[in-house]
């Protein structure tokens, strides 16, 4: 690895954990950047993975105070769900080969990012409808399916699990920020257990990703409640995810 590929990790991995502690959305510059070092694209996915798991970490501990359960699921049926299906996710990756895997990166992302800029309008015109709340059994099915996806594909994960929590009740934005870090610690914890004996960790450039989103998180999550017009943010991923898509259908 040359000292310009460490300098575009270290970037990335602080500017995806800043963003996943506010947001989500990190994966759209730290999985990009591991490819272009020269990563596999399955083992880059799940080094992506593990190197968001410290930032992860430290946004949650930044939430800790904000950290409840809304809705009809509790917080221990929320980290089960979460549990089984990040499994599933994990499990679901190790099947996949890297030319399979390069195929779907693009369409990953471009879902991602069409979810992260329609999800909160989304959520509001189907509140607007009288939208009912979701009982206990159907809210464990959506953050099971949310989890496999968190399992299988890191990017975009924050507003998979926003939009979400909106949908299934919750209401309180720094609850939801809270418990989104969370569970992310969970998506990626356990897939980066079955990823490590899987032998399909880079972990040369998973170190520097890794610390540096560490950094990113403690200042993300400082940063979330200081941010005037979150929409700036948002419109910003949005471009970020869509120039990678497109990147990524040109490779």
């Amino acid at each position: 690895m040359t000292l310009a590929d460490l300098a575009l990790l270290v970037v990335a991995g602080f500017a995806a954990g800043v963003l996943n502690a506010i947001a989500g959305g990190g994966t759209f510059l730290t999985l990009p950047a591991l490819i272009f070092v020269g990563i596999p694209p399955v083992a880059a996915n799940a080094t992506a993975t593990l190197s968001a798991l410290p930032g992860y970490l430290s946004s949650a501990w930044g939430f800790r105070r904000d950290l409840r359960a809304e809705g009809r699921l509790s917080l221990r049926g929320i980290v089960i769900a979460s549990g089984i299906g990040s499994l599933a996710g994990a499990a679901l990756l190790l099947l996949t080969s890297d030319a399979v895997f390069s195929g779907i990166v693009p369409w990953l992302l471009l879902l991602a990012t069409a979810l992260f800029a329609a999800g909160p309008a989304l959520i509001r015109r189907l509140r607007a409808r009288g939208l009912p709340d979701a009982g206990p059994v159907l809210s464990f099915v959506v953050l099971v399916a949310v989890s496999i996806y968190g399992g299988y594909f890191n990017g975009g994960l924050g507003i998979m699990l926003l939009a979400a929590f909106g949908l299934l009740g919750y209401s309180d934005l720094h609850a939801m920020n809270g418990l989104k870090n969370a569970l992310s610690v969970i998506l990626s914890l356990i897939p980066v257990l079955a990823f490590i004996p899987a032998g399909v960790i880079a972990w040369e450039a998973a170190a520097p990703v890794a610390l540096a989103a560490t950094a990113g998180g403690l200042m993300g999550a400082g940063l979330s409640r200081r941010i005037a017009n979150p929409n700036h943010l948002r419109i910003f991923i949005v471009l970020v995810g869509l120039v990678m898509s497109v990147l990524f259908f040109l490779r």
